[in-house]
């Protein structure tokens, strides 16, 4: 429902959420209508690698910076191979991006892409809502897509919701595919691609990792056929109530004591597969300034994260699970929702959050150390059996 046209910055669009609210600007980016999650970022920077996070698939992505799109756009940090969100909103979008490194302009690569967006509306007004409401439906229409107000918010209404939605395979990679080791590879990880982001197994690749990105659907025998040191399920989209394969693939990783480590969407599959419930979120952690304490360390982090869903497991003790005793390892200080949880007699923890913050702080670059060091104690525990 998208016609791909550039420079629409006067034609008029209108934002619709499902509770009838209504804002009313400019189209940007491609003219037609979009339906998705509304949900807001609040990262002042890094906008090229949100919109091509896979974990925003069928999100309409609400900046709160007002400025965006000054540096444009370049082909060097791209986080997978397309944009992914389901539509932008931004208040006062750069009308010439100014970078050394910008080869067009955003507006045009929305457009290019058939991303529908908008401008010129209160976003301040639009988070405040979101944060009192929830993240909810929302439609973006412009152009001949822009229908009486009655049939727009019936057509939000009818969008599918997040809750429920079986997203990761629609995101994944469907080809296995390797990326090697800068410099002497030390160990083999296999990837279970949920949406992951291609900063992540760079980031193991810089630790002399090779990785081998498997798709969502890769079963227990797929990855221990790449005969893997460890495991790594990466972040994604949707509600991980659905991830019943995820979640057996790594109860199998568990069962057989190989060293894991999930982000994001697979820490809730972590979550998941020790017993832990999961729960949609009001309106989820979605920036690159959330702070986090490691509670194994008790040092405080700056984080960038991405989640509308969390998992529910006690912050207060130590539980029991099929597969020994776990514990939450990080929690977020804004609101204690978990951010982390660790095994205490197997190899496997998880974090909530994007170490390999692109974009964001890098503080917690020291998760891919904590996996390699997992990874070299059990080469050596097998060295000695």
């Amino acid at each position: 429902m998208t016609t791909s046209t550039r420079g629409a910055h006067r034609t008029p669009a209108v934002l619709v959420l499902e509770d009838g609210r209504i804002f009313r600007g400019r189209a940007y980016g491609a003219v037609g209508a979009t339906f998705g999650e509304a949900v807001f970022s609040t990262g002042m920077t890094g906008y090229q690698e949100t919109l091509t996070d896979p974990s925003y698939h069928r999100q309409v992505v609400v900046m709160t910076a007002p400025h965006i799109g000054n540096t444009g756009i370049n082909d060097e940090d791209m986080e997978s191979r397309k944009i992914w969100v389901s539509g932008y909103v931004v208040r006062d979008p750069a009308r010439v991006p100014s970078n050394w490194r910008s080869t067009r302009s955003l507006d045009e690569e929305l457009a290019a892409q058939g991303v529908v967006g908008i401008s010129g509306i209160d976003t301040r007004a639009l988070t405040r809502h979101l944060r009192e409401r929830g993240a909810m439906r929302v439609g973006i229409f412009s152009g001949n897509a822009l229908p009486d107000e009655g049939t727009m918010l019936a057509e939000v209404r009818q969008a599918p919701e997040m809750s429920g939605a079986d997203l990761s395979a629609e995101v994944a990679t469907t080809e296995a595919y390797v990326v090697p080791a800068i410099g002497e590879k030390k160990f083999t990880v296999a990837a279970i691609d949920l949406g992951i982001k291609g900063m992540t197994p760079h980031r193991m690749a810089e630790r002399g990792i090779e990785v081998h990105v498997l798709p969502a659907t890769a079963t227990v025998e797929d990855v221990y056929a790449v005969n893997p040191d460890g495991v790594f399920f990466s972040n994604g989209p949707g509600d991980p109530s659905t991830a019943a394969h995820p979640v057996s693939v790594m109860r199998g990783v568990l069962e057989r004591g190989t060293p894991l480590f999930g982000i994001c969407f697979g820490n809730q599959i972590l979550g998941r597969a020790l017993g832990f419930g999961t729960f949609k979120l009001k309106y989820g952690h979605r920036g690159i300034n959330q702070p986090v304490q490691d509670r194994t360390t008790g040092k405080v982090e700056v984080t960038a994260h991405n989640h509308g869903f969390a998992v529910d497991a006690p912050l207060d003790k130590v539980s029991d699970t099929p597969y020994g005793r776990a514990e939450v390892s990080h929690v977020c200080l804004n609101d204690n929702v978990v951010e982390g949880l660790q095994l205490l007699d197997r190899p496997a923890f998880s974090v909530q959050y994007h170490p390999e913050a692109a974009a964001g702080p890098h503080d917690a670059a020291y998760l891919f150390d904590r996996f390699t060091s997992l990874m070299s104690t059990a080469s050596m525990e097998g060295q000695r059996a």
